[in-house]
């Protein structure tokens, strides 16, 4: 499959932010560009992003296979991560990914029948204030519920974009992956939206609260070497 002049054009742009020679830097918004029209990391995309960067194709699959937001299956529209890591397992996370899989009828790393939603396990979503999340294309929902996440993932059956906790308005796996590539999202309500809560700032708001200040902190303690040195100059002279 060729892929089109639009990416053709986003790739140039892309590699023109790098140094001259330095242009295998641009390897991961390449391989984001090339998910966004195939809707995964393809063979295909593989050869164009080494080809393009004057890469072999081990070189290329070597970085594709090692993060995670690179998927080598397609992905439907709605990729819907629900972290059970630690934090969030023990609030509940198992619960809601088990409310969701049951939901769609699929389990990890699957897709529904009609392609629209692709879900997964979440090793960890970087949020653990906010336990237990999920995101829908990299989107928060934040301190979600079993019934929360029910209500979200049916919004998506239903053709709807639920609005997330945090960070810009919904959009398509196809769109996210463009912007994570470092294009602009073209959406006139694409505007981010508040990226920090309460839960992230709760130490600041109680030391504000009880007027804590810099001067406040402990005397940096003195490591055990230095202080044996200091004592064995005190004891020479």
């Amino acid at each position: 499959m060729a892929f089109s002049p639009q990416t053709h054009a986003a790739a140039a742009e892309i590699i023109a932010r790098y140094p001259a020679g330095r242009s295998r830097s641009a390897l991961l918004p390449l391989l984001h560009l090339v998910q966004a029209e195939q809707g995964c990391v393809t063979t295909e995309g593989v050869t164009f992003c080494a080809e393009t960067l004057g890469l072999t194709a081990a070189e290329v699959g070597a970085v594709a296979t090692f993060y995670t937001m690179y998927k080598r299956r397609p992905v439907g529209d709605y990729l819907v991560s629900v972290c059970t890591n630690l934090s969030c397992a023990l609030l509940g996370g198992d619960d809601v990914y088990a409310r969701v899989a049951e939901l769609l009828g699929i389990g990890h790393d699957e897709t529904t029948p009609d392609g629209r939603i692709t879900l997964e396990h979440a090793e960890c979503l970087a949020a653990c204030d906010y336990a237990p999340v999920m995101t829908v294309n990299y989107e928060f929902y934040d301190q979600v519920d079993p019934d929360g996440a029910e209500r979200i993932v049916e919004g998506l059956q239903a053709g709807e974009r639920p609005a997330p906790s945090r960070g810009g308005p919904l959009c398509s796996f196809a769109e996210i992956s463009r912007q994570l590539a470092g294009l602009p999202d073209p959406r006139p309500e694409g505007v981010a939206g508040p990226g920090v809560g309460e839960p992230s700032v709760a130490g600041l708001l109680l030391a504000e609260a009880d007027g804590w200040t810099a001067d406040d902190r402990p005397a940096p303690l003195v490591p055990a070497a230095a202080e044996q040195a200091a004592s064995a100059e005190r004891k020479g002279s």
